[in-house]
């Protein structure tokens, strides 16, 4: 109910009218069932507008800080985190990713739809990295479609660091669902894994015609930005 009264009632509409976000290829999200949405992530700020921009309801596995803030503006944002369909997780790796793995199956599970960051956190510099192959064995093990998406100038709107977004429109666009079922039974195979998540990455850039490093984006982190 929260989830429905945050983007019906309070955030969709505000937000739709302020920035006048578009969305191509929802054609391609299913009307029904369990899939994964992978995305590429360009700012904090995806976690909103992609919700936002689909006609059904969506779950994020988001990183644990976010829920663990203190003073009012912890309290607001694990609230907003909360209200529109962001779930916890521990990112420190071994059995904390393990665990992740098996929250966003629940998920799977229910029916519902679950929206992944394959690279593991935002680019630092505009650029698509490596994917991490925890999508892969999800998509495996639960039998679902994988849903390439791309965010179009989220990391104009807020870049990393500002804490207030720019009045400016952004943009989603859904790819054609991507069927990994040929690779049935096999999800515990390490090089099955990667070529999956290769696969997806690669469905990413043509999606979006983003520069594509081949390592992951952690490494580059606290890289400066590189503008177009």
């Amino acid at each position: 109910m929260f989830y429905w009264i945050l983007k019906y009632i309070v955030v969709g509409p505000i937000a739709k009218a302020i920035f006048r976000p578009w969305i191509t290829g929802a054609e391609n999200l299913p009307k029904s069932g369990a899939a994964i949405l992978a995305s590429n992530h360009m700012s904090v700020i995806d976690s909103v507008f992609l919700p936002l921009m689909i006609d059904r309801p969506m779950k994020f596995l988001a990183k644990n800080e976010y829920f663990t803030g203190r003073g009012l503006k912890g309290w607001a944002t694990k609230w907003f985190m909360k209200g529109t369909g962001m779930i916890p997780i521990d990112r420190s790796g071994g059995s904390a990713s393990e665990a992740a793995l098996n929250t966003g199956l629940q998920v799977i599970g229910r029916g519902d739809l679950l929206g992944i960051y394959p690279e593991g956190t935002r680019s630092p510099d505009g650029r698509l990295y490596k994917g991490r192959t925890g999508i892969a064995r999800m998509a495996l093990e639960a039998k679902v479609p994988v849903i390439p998406v791309v965010m179009v100038d989220t990391e104009k709107m807020l870049p990393i660091g500002a804490s207030l977004p720019r009045i400016m429109r952004v943009g989603v666009v859904l790819g054609e669902p991507l069927d990994f079922s040929r690779y049935a039974g096999l999800e515990s195979d390490r090089f099955v894994l990667r070529a999956v998540t290769d696969e997806i990455m690669v469905a990413l850039q043509q999606l979006g015609a983003q520069e594509y490093l081949d390592d992951y984006a952690s490494k580059y982190r606290d890289a400066p930005r590189v503008d177009a």
